[in-house]
């Protein structure tokens, strides 16, 4: 099993800056995202995931979408890997996305089933077989809350098949399902949601395509090498300071909410493109509270 998609793959936030003359008067900051990468990996992130949710896919020009990923490519210069984001809502598209992250010199990419559209299970193997076509190594993404399609255990082995899927992201919740799919299949088990990165790692998962660690990535890699290691006690306490954040990578607004634990920790978030708009305020002030607490731990934590 290639171990290009394991380890800790930061699903990247995407800065913006302010253009009258772009879609919705917010340009894509190329700079600051090359910086954002390049922080990462020296931050000992084994790689990034451009053009996932996180990264706001669904709301860039095509333009925009494939500069996202040569830019990413070019950041990470070698020192980690790229796995690109190639959602669409058929195969003909993700088939596309896939084809142009392996010209532009992506590792792997990662693909959700048939995006705004209930596939039936065939429907949803012969997606990801022609997104194969493209020869990067795959990892498959169970969204069943975005995409209505739940990649199950039985259905994560038949896809499985295909040569060059290789894991499958976990986001469904259910920590149950990892044996049932080591089980069924030989492939690896990444963790979907920052959330259930304890839980999973507990049972054996080899990889966090991850959403905090855009605001917290040396600590993130910790609690993910600790495990690797064995020293469950000393991730968990590390892990439970961060959970609280955590949780906000499965709501609905978790796009806004790293971005703003980004902004209070120094870095650069900003703003969001439509239809994600600003966060309501008792979310802002829960979001500033925890992402405080959050930052005070870790600093005592390192006493």
């Amino acid at each position: 099993m290639t171990e290009t998609l394991r380890g800790v793959i930061v699903a990247t936030a995407l800065p913006y800056r302010e253009d009258p003359s772009a879609p919705a008067g917010l340009a894509v900051d190329y700079d600051k995202f090359a910086e954002h990468c390049d922080w990462l990996i020296s931050n000992g992130c084994h790689g990034v995931g451009p053009n996932g949710s996180l990264g706001e896919y669904s709301s860039l020009t095509d333009a925009e979408r494939r500069k996202v990923v040569q830019v990413a490519v070019e950041a990470v210069g070698g020192r980690g890997v790229v796995v690109a984001g190639v959602h669409g809502p058929g195969w003909h598209q993700a088939k596309h996305w896939a084809e142009l992250a392996a010209e532009d010199g992506a590792d792997g990419v990662l693909a959700l089933p048939p995006t705004m559209y209930r596939a039936s299970a065939s429907q949803v193997v012969e997606h990801y077989t022609h997104i194969a076509e493209a020869g990067l190594p795959m990892m498959i993404y169970n969204n069943p809350y975005d995409t209505k399609v739940d990649l199950v255990p039985s259905l994560v082995a038949e896809i499985a098949e295909i040569p060059q899927v290789k894991a499958v992201k976990e986001f469904s919740g259910d920590v149950r399902r990892l044996f049932e799919i080591r089980e069924k299949c030989d492939i690896d088990v990444v963790a979907g949601a920052d959330d259930v990165l304890f839980e999973l790692m507990v049972d054996g998962a080899v990889g966090w395509f991850a959403g905090f660690p855009n605001v917290f990535p040396a600590e993130s890699v910790r609690i993910y090498n600790l495990m690797l290691d064995g020293q469950v006690a000393e991730a968990r306490a590390l892990y439970e300071k961060l959970v609280a954040l955590f949780r906000w990578d499965s709501r609905t607004e978790f796009v806004q909410a790293i971005k703003l634990s980004m902004d209070i920790v120094g870095r650069y978030g900003g703003p969001c493109r439509p239809p994600r708009g600003a966060l309501m305020p008792e979310h802002r002030a829960q979001i500033e509270a925890e992402t405080k607490r959050a930052v005070e731990a870790v600093a005592s934590l390192a006493v």
